[in-house]
């Protein structure tokens, strides 16, 4: 006869536990319950649609019914006559988010907090949040306002100063720069939450044992806050390096025209024609699937070399 098993006290005991440990958290459960979902949704579940890079997809055939071609369309993507000038240009953009954007919000919060004047912090914060809630359409529609040559208000003070009208919005030498300028407009206030939040937990004793050692702000600064908030500045760094093909379509997309393709045309805007305007699904799908890929590496090749300099890591 076969015996049935039956739960020892011990694991009775600790289920009983995890039940009431589950029961006392029951609302932070609740709380992270819309968090859970929305990954589930808009993360996980459309990871089944990755089986269509490996097809021949026809939407009236379904996934199940395509005709599988297996690594064809990735083959394609790195024997693409563009494909090196578009991974170049996404490459070069990203390097600029590393090299300007990343270290203006640290220094923005760093800035913020040697602030005493309470109004005038609260009203700069507030300023310099506001742009990232406004969508990358109002944000381009207000450099065109401002850099059209039509009447622009950069190239009137170029005119005023006694210099010549420049094309900014054609120009291949002022995409980037542009680009980058908008970017940091944008994002580089809100950035700095995360910053002035880990900076808030510094220990105030530490400034006070400082000052008697006869430190000024710069030094107390250099020794205590930018080590304090350094774990967090190397995730968030590594989560920016994870992005490295992931610089957003909307943004590229609005400053693109076919004056600047050369140096403007990404791979998040070269998927949008792919598949949106030439109905190439499954090679679009390749292409996302390959950003995904190089992304993932990316991060855990940082999160290690991370931990082997002593840093905490992502995981």
């Amino acid at each position: 006869m076969q015996e049935i098993a039956v739960p020892s006290a011990t694991a009775r005991k600790k289920e009983s536990r995890l039940r009431k440990r589950i029961w006392k958290n029951k609302w932070i459960y609740v709380m992270l319950l819309p968090g859970i979902l929305y990954f589930l949704i808009f993360k996980y579940l459309p990871m089944y649609g990755l089986i269509i890079s490996f097809q021949d997809y026809k939407p009236f055939k379904g996934i199940l019914g395509s005709e599988w071609v297996g690594f064809e369309h990735f083959a394609r993507l790195f024997n693409e006559p563009d494909f090196l000038n578009i991974l170049t240009n996404t490459l070069i953009l990203f390097g600029l988010n590393l090299l300007f954007y990343f270290p203006v919000p640290i220094i923005l919060a760093l800035m913020l907090n040697e602030v005493r004047n309470s109004f005038f912090k609260k009203t700069f914060q507030t300023l310099v949040y506001l742009p990232h809630f406004m969508s990358w359409v109002i944000i381009v529609s207000i450099g065109y306002v401002m850099l059209t040559m039509d009447g622009g208000i950069v190239n009137e003070l170029l005119v005023y100063f006694g210099f010549e009208k420049i094309n900014f919005l054609l120009s291949t030498e002022w995409f980037r720069p542009t680009y980058i300028i908008q970017v940091i407009w944008r994002e580089a206030g809100w950035g700095t939450i995360v910053y002035l939040a880990a900076i808030a937990s510094v220990d105030p004793q530490l400034y006070e044992a400082a000052k008697m050692d006869g430190a000024n702000r710069l030094r107390q600064i250099w020794h205590i806050t930018l080590p304090a908030i350094r774990s967090v500045i190397i995730i968030l760094l590594i989560l920016k390096i994870g992005d490295v093909l992931e610089l957003g379509f909307e943004h590229v997309y609005l400053l693109l025209n076919s004056m600047n393709r050369e140096v403007a045309e990404i791979i998040d805007t070269y998927v949008y024609t792919a598949a949106m305007k030439q109905g190439q699904f499954s090679y679009s799908t390749a292409i996302g699937f390959f950003k995904s890929f190089v992304g993932l590496v990316l991060v855990m090749i940082a999160n290690k070399l991370a931990k082997k300099m002593g840093e905490e890591g992502v995981y």
